[in-house]
């Protein structure tokens, strides 16, 4: 099932702890034994066309999309223009936290020398996403379930594009999946707060 931010609390509490857990993981081994075989797995996967398709993917983790992408969630979510402050600096926060985490522990691209963990498209991915699902809660019930589940179909494609256009390992795009929706999971938390 898709995560969909309804219970910020536990998504805090799972984000946080995979974070953690695979960040050590990380540190203390270098690379997961299963990197390779789910990396080479998914790369036996690509066609000219499934990686034209992915560049395209690919862009809804940048800040080339997601800039506008932010704008528009306050005009798509009145729920959020309120507090607009917090989904920005969420989106601030998300870059922040990934790059400081990536000066941290050091860890190189699968083909070259610069830092790959965590994936900074996944994080923000993630991020992004993740508002929107928690946004979408306050949606029609006709919409609130599309407008998730596409939202988390968007993450997972952005963390595949990232390794299938073997830019990251795929534990890479499982801590920016995990330092997004925590960030995620945050904002919403101190919107409900307030709210």
């Amino acid at each position: 099932m898709i995560v969909s931010l309804a219970h910020p609390r536990g998504v805090l509490a799972v984000a946080g702890a995979c974070l953690l857990a695979v960040t050590a993981a990380v540190v203390a081994l270098g690379s997961f034994p299963a990197d390779t075989a789910v990396r080479d797995a998914l790369l036996g996967l690509a066609t000219p066309g499934l990686l034209r398709a992915l560049r395209v993917v690919n862009l809804a983790g940048s800040w080339q999309v997601l800039l506008p992408g932010t704008l528009l969630l306050f005009v798509v979510f009145p729920r959020a223009r309120p507090r607009w402050w917090l989904w920005v600096a969420l989106m601030v926060a998300a870059p922040l936290a990934e790059g400081s985490l990536k000066h941290l522990v050091g860890r190189q691209r699968p083909e070259n020398v610069s830092l790959s963990f965590p994936s900074g498209h996944s994080t923000a991915a993630a991020a992004f996403f993740g508002a929107v699902m928690y946004l979408a809660g306050s949606l029609p019930p006709r919409l609130c379930r599309p407008v998730r589940v596409l939202a988390g179909v968007m993450i997972v494609l952005v963390g595949v594009a990232r390794v299938m256009l073997r830019a990251h390992w795929p534990s890479d795009v499982l801590a920016g999946f995990a330092l997004g929706l925590a960030l995620a999971a945050l904002a919403a938390l101190l919107d409900a707060r307030r709210a």
